[in-house]
């Protein structure tokens, strides 16, 4: 039976084991797929150690990304903009490093929550990891403008700078939140690690257009899937709303895709995924 796993520490709340088991139930494909916790300063020898015990692909979480970028011998086109790698496919000697979070963005954003993003004035907030991992798949889109806000303003004008020959039809911008104030954006997506730490972004109030939609990367376990970026999102109006665990599934389903030639039908299981998440969450 061919093997996968994720590797991270911390790893026992990964949800990906569930994900691609569902995957694996509804492709009608032979595949383990366990979680593996890789000491902080042992990521490669374990990595080394599955390997050699015949896995195929491994799925990459925190802190391991950038490590995994190195430990690669190939990367794709995304993975060399994202600086970081999320999935490993061992092929022989080759170690193929990918990057599936800005697809599994899109896609969710697009596919799952109709919220086109072509023509529209987009805001991505952060400047970290997280927003470089989904930029070039945000421009492939072709919003008219690209906003990328951080609370350290050189830490945007740089990822601006890196991007910027990406951007094609994308008219790319960068600042600081206070630079918002006045501006209105169609969709705004939170790559920020604020939600984990229970705060928001200290933004202006006036940064949703009318009929904005609201996107946090991270995601809640109540019934409504709020984080605290959602929740004052949804204080100032906001009525379209959406976490990330979509973005989790549909990364995971891009993941599947790459190791097993077929892709899984997301949707479904991302609803049943979602009501066992807030059931856990009591």
């Amino acid at each position: 039976m061919d093997r996968y796993a994720v590797i991270g520490h911390p790893i026992e709340h990964s949800k990906s084991p569930a994900i691609h088991a569902a995957f694996a139930r509804q492709t009608r494909q032979e595949l383990s797929y366990q979680a593996l916790l890789a000491p902080l300063d042992g990521f490669s020898d374990t990595v080394r150690a599955f390997r050699a015990e015949g896995g195929r692909g491994a799925n990459i979480t925190v802190p391991f990304k950038i490590e995994a970028c190195s430990l690669a011998t190939r990367l794709t086109e995304r993975a060399k903009l994202a600086g970081a790698v999320n999935t490993l496919t061992f092929n022989g000697d080759i170690i193929i490093g990918d990057n599936t979070d800005g697809i599994g963005l899109v896609r969710d954003l697009i596919v799952n929550l109709a919220c086109p993003l072509a023509g529209r004035h987009v805001l991505l907030l952060g400047a970290g990891g997280a927003a470089r991992g989904v930029l070039f798949p945000l421009f492939q889109t072709r919003p008219v403008t690209l906003t990328i806000a951080n609370r350290t303003v050189e830490k945007a004008l740089e990822l601006r700078t890196a991007f910027a020959p990406y951007a094609g039809q994308t008219t790319l911008t960068a600042g600081g939140f206070d630079d918002l104030k006045g501006w209105e954006f169609d969709v705004v997506i939170n790559a920020t690690s604020a939600s984990l730490d229970n705060r928001v972004p200290d933004l202006p109030d006036s940064i949703f257009a009318p009929n904005a939609f609201a996107y946090d990367m991270v995601y809640g376990s109540n019934s409504a899937g709020d984080t605290p970026f959602l929740a004052w999102a949804r204080a100032m109006g906001v009525n379209q709303l959406a976490d990330g665990f979509g973005m989790l599934v549909e990364q995971a389903a891009e993941c599947f895709a790459l190791w097993r030639g077929i892709r899984p039908k997301s949707g479904a299981i991302l609803s049943k995924l979602r009501r066992k998440l807030v059931a856990e969450a009591g």
